[in-house]
C-alpha cells in the first residue's frame, strides 16, 4: 500500500513540476510572442516594415507629424528636423530627426517607435529607419538620421480609417549598453 502511495506522489510531483516548466517557458515565450503579434497586426500602433516603396500613389493625402523624446538615463537631445509633411497615400517620405550627444564620454541609444492613432500602425511602413539599430554618438556627437517611410494604399480600403487624416509617428531614445542588452529596464 505505501509503495503505491508513494508512486501516486511521485506522479503527482512529476506532473507539478512539468506544469510549473510549462509556465516558465510560456512567460520567457510571451515578450517576443507579444512582440511579434504587434508587428504582424499593427497592433498598439507598432508600424511595418517594407523591403520597397508602395507599387501606387493615391490622391488622398495624409499629414504625417513627427514626435521625439529621450528616456531619463540618456543624457541626450533628440527632436525631429521638421514638424510635418504632407504626402499623397503611397508617396515615399523622407524624414530627419536630429540627436546629440550631451556627455563627454560615447553613449548607445535605441528607438522605439510606434503611431497615432494606433489603428493606423499596420498601414504606416518603414523602409529604413535608424530605429532598426543602435546608435552610438561620440562626446558632444550630433547626428543627423533619416527614416524612409509610406502609407500603404491599403488603408483606403479599410473603412475603419477613413476618418484618418494625420498620423504622428513617435520615437522615444533608450540608453543602451555596450553588451548588446538593454540599459533601461522592459526596452528589447
Amino acid at each position: 500500500m505505501a509503495g503505491a502511495a508513494g508512486s501516486k506522489n511521485r506522479r503527482t510531483a512529476s506532473i507539478a513540476a512539468g506544469v510549473v516548466a510549462l509556465m516558465v517557458g510560456l512567460s520567457f515565450a510571451a515578450v517576443p510572442a507579444y512582440r511579434a503579434f504587434c508587428q504582424i497586426t499593427g497592433f498598439d500602433g507598432t508600424t511595418q516594415r517594407a523591403e520597397k516603396a508602395a507599387d501606387r500613389v493615391l490622391e488622398r493625402k495624409i499629414t504625417v507629424r513627427f514626435d521625439a523624446t529621450v528616456n531619463e538615463g540618456l543624457d541626450w537631445t533628440f527632436k525631429p528636423e521638421q514638424v510635418d509633411q504632407v504626402l499623397h497615400v503611397g508617396e515615399t517620405g523622407l524624414a530627419f530627426f536630429s540627436a546629440r550627444n550631451l556627455t563627454d564620454r560615447a553613449v548607445t541609444g535605441r528607438a522605439t517607435f510606434n503611431v497615432q492613432p494606433a489603428k493606423a500602425g499596420i498601414y504606416f511602413k518603414k523602409i529604413e529607419c535608424f530605429c532598426f539599430t543602435e546608435q552610438t554618438l561620440k562626446p558632444g556627437e550630433t547626428a543627423s538620421m533619416p527614416v524612409t517611410y509610406f502609407v500603404d494604399p491599403e488603408i483606403a480600403s479599410d473603412p475603419n480609417l477613413d476618418d484618418v487624416q494625420t498620423i504622428t509617428l513617435a520615437y522615444t531614445f533608450f540608453p543602451w549598453d555596450d553588451g548588446g542588452g538593454a540599459a533601461v529596464k522592459g526596452v528589447e
